[in-house]
């Protein structure tokens, strides 16, 4: 199985630092300071707290809360008090950028943790690269980006999709594929990526069916009804499921009234958590599987103390936890040491800083930030349970290392990120030798 190309990504980037040192590449960067409020330096909280995607970014910014004030317990940093300045996008995509400049240019906060769907990170791109802060976005994404002022604690699609993908070819043998996701940015290239991955791998272009739907989509029933009709060929068939937010809960009961169960189509999900099963009847579901870099349900020291602090923060004793709170926690730890390594706040002081820094992360081990802005993870795939928590059934034995640009696309199989000087680009062209800008 083919799920950590360490190698080859260690030596993409060696060819393409010897490029760049070769071409002696310059490139400026435009840095604005942030100043800390007096007594305290604020730290931006960018999440939809309403709308669509309230069910899945709500324990986002609860979970940054409670990390500001376990770090404050411990003295805040650089001998300041954090102080959380909470916005709400609202689920509204331009929303993100003008509230993300509101928490920069108003609030004068030093760094954010925030976003969840690729199209509002797109949206608040802009914003970051003006105004030199710094975004901590800890959900799993599409890829085929790598910005200077952006740090990645979800899984690129090597972390996730496509171990998943390799899981269901080798263990439960599956011969054909459907590809449905939410109809915006993240589902799309994803799916572009496993399409052609699953064709590489000899699938036949009539054994993958691909279906788009809006957020919130509610009515399935027909949907549904062609999954089961595409997996009644004599063909073992599975889902992967790049649908995000709250209509996931319709997709899913509908799966159970229709009779679906994971032994004849199983559906492995990329967006699908804790925190979204506890919306469902999970009786049903068992069996099918998630692909992420963390459960709840993951044995370890360090995760059960995590879990403890969770239900004492919240005074909820049964609120679960979930990957993205985990992205969240390893970003946040992150930043603060680089913070401490740079003896600052200022952000092109801390970007440079958090380059190769590395922090437990929830299943034991360490995750380390790479010169590409990834972080490494394992792979962890799981089985629902009644209960809606996850048996851990697959593991990569160790971390993997984030293919920040896909090697399955022809746009991008050529290109690396390496935000260390002399390099310093988001699309360097190993070939070439020459950066095509500061991300793509």
């Amino acid at each position: 199985m083919r799920v950590t190309p360490n190698n080859s990504t260690f030596g993409r980037w060696l060819r393409g630092t010897a490029l760049a040192v070769a071409a002696t590449a310059s490139i400026a960067g435009y840095s604005l300071q942030a100043q800390a409020a007096e007594g305290t330096i604020k730290v931006g909280i960018l999440h939809s707290l309403s709308g669509t995607m309230a069910i899945s970014e709500t324990t986002l910014k609860d979970v940054m809360l409670m990390l500001i004030d376990q770090q404050n317990k411990k003295g805040g940093l650089l001998g300041k008090k954090l102080e959380a300045v909470v916005v709400d996008p609202a689920s509204n995509w331009p929303l993100f950028a003008e509230k993300a400049r509101e928490l920069i240019t108003v609030d004068k906060v030093a760094a954010v943790f925030g976003c969840w769907t690729s199209v509002s990170r797109k949206s608040v791109l802009p914003v970051f690269e003006e105004t030199n802060n710094i975004l901590f976005y800890p959900v799993q994404y599409e890829g085929e980006e790598s910005q200077k002022n952006v740090f990645y604690t979800g899984a690129a699609p090597n972390q996730q999709a496509i171990p998943a993908v390799d899981y269901l070819m080798e263990t439960e043998k599956v011969k054909r594929w459907v590809l449905a996701g939410t109809d915006y940015v993240y589902p799309r290239t994803t799916n572009k990526i496993l399409e052609a991955y699953l064709k590489s791998k000899g699938v036949a272009a009539e054994d993958i069916m691909i279906n788009y739907t809006p957020f919130g989509h509610s009515d399935w029933q027909n949907i549904v009804a062609s999954i089961k009709k595409f997996g009644s060929a004599g063909k073992k068939t599975a889902v992967v499921s790049t649908i995000n937010g709250d209509a996931n809960v319709p997709f899913y009961k509908e799966l159970g009234n229709q009779g679906i169960k994971a032994t004849d189509i199983p559906v492995v999900a990329f967006s699908v958590g804790e925190e979204e099963l506890a919306g469902l009847d999970t009786k049903p579901l068992v069996g099918h599987l998630a692909a992420w870099n963390y459960f709840q349900s993951v044995k370890s020291p360090i995760n059960t103390k995590f879990i403890s602090d969770w239900h004492e923060f919240t005074k909820k004793p049964t609120r679960t936890t979930n990957d993205p709170m985990e992205a969240a926690y390893i970003g946040f730890n992150m930043w603060v040491k680089a913070v401490e390594k740079a003896g600052t706040v200022d952000q092109t002081k801390v970007i440079d800083a958090m380059i190769g820094v590395g922090v437990p992360n929830l299943t034991g081990g360490i995750s380390t930030m790479m010169p590409n802005h990834h972080i490494t993870k394992p792979v962890l795939i799981g089985e629902v349970k009644g209960d809606g928590q996850f048996n851990v059934v697959w593991s990569t034995p160790g971390t993997v290392v984030a293919n920040e640009w896909s090697p399955y696309l022809e746009g991008s199989k050529d290109l690396i990120a390496d935000w260390r000087k002399p390099m310093f680009c988001g699309n360097f062209n190993v070939v070439t030798g020459k950066c095509g800008g500061a991300s793509k």
